[in-house]
């Protein structure tokens, strides 16, 4: 085989892997929404089959990982073409993980099935999905046309993700303290909470890859950065959760 038919095969192989991370993408696109419906509706079913579900993506994602490894070992690529694999898995990486916080969205439904929520929970809850679903679909729309512009812009649409989750904490303390809210619920909902905001650092971490993809320029690691923020806030939450068990054991 010559070696322009090589490169021909190279480039179908790493179409297919792209196309394979869109359907990666897709599904989990998918399943936020479907997360989100079994939470407002308090539907096991819904939740449960979310869960099932999931084990699909994870195959896909293995394909994904399986396919570009081959493509490293066999195919020995050019820097530019190193980069569109190393890019790819770990956008794979990625995506599968934000599938995974759908999953943990469901097991927390299960974990405090029958609770009643405010209609400003459910509000919050929603519009974070929505931003979570505009992030994701975004991040895809970057990759698939190597849209520098775009990917480098989800770090300031994802504030607005940021500000839902600091409101819906917020409100479910609110909502605690007007016995709205059992103690459990309210700590399942502020790690719901947290779910929907690492979907968000996950299309962050998207986009810089991307960026690397297209100009190879390093990441700056913003992602990285802003999911240390998150932590630190995610460390407030507990210790006012902390703080609230204190003071009710009183």
């Amino acid at each position: 085989m010559s070696q322009m038919e090589l490169r021909g095969n190279f480039h179908e192989e790493l179409d297919l892997v792209r196309d394979t991370i869109v359907t990666l993408a897709a599904n989990v696109t998918e399943a936020i929404p479907r997360a989100t419906q079994a939470l407002i509706d308090n539907n096991l079913q819904v939740a449960q089959d979310v869960i099932q579900k999931d084990e699909e993506l994870d195959t896909l994602s293995m394909q994904i990982e399986e396919r570009c490894y081959a493509l490293i070992t066999l195919q020995q690529p050019m820097a530019g073409d190193m980069r569109a694999i190393v890019t790819a898995m770990k956008i794979n990486g990625e995506y599968e993980r934000s599938g995974d916080l759908a999953v943990n969205i469901c097991k927390g439904l299960r974990r405090s099935y029958g609770m009643a929520l405010t209609p400003t929970l459910r509000g919050l809850i929603t519009s974070m999905s929505e931003e979570a679903v505009r992030l994701t679909r975004l991040s895809v729309d970057a990759y698939v046309e190597g849209n520098v512009g775009l990917a480098a812009a989800l770090p300031d649409i994802d504030d607005r993700l940021d500000d839902l989750q600091a409101d819906f904490i917020q409100e479910i303390f609110t909502a605690h303290e007007a016995k709205q809210l059992e103690l459990q619920e309210t700590v399942q909902l502020a790690l719901i909470a947290r779910y929907y905001e690492r979907i968000g650092d996950h299309a962050v971490n998207i986009g810089e890859r991307i960026v690397y993809m297209v100009t190879g320029e390093v990441p700056e690691l913003v992602g990285a950065s802003r999911s240390e923020q998150a932590e630190g806030f995610q460390e407030s939450v507990e210790n006012s959760i902390g703080a609230v068990v204190d003071s009710e054991s009183e």
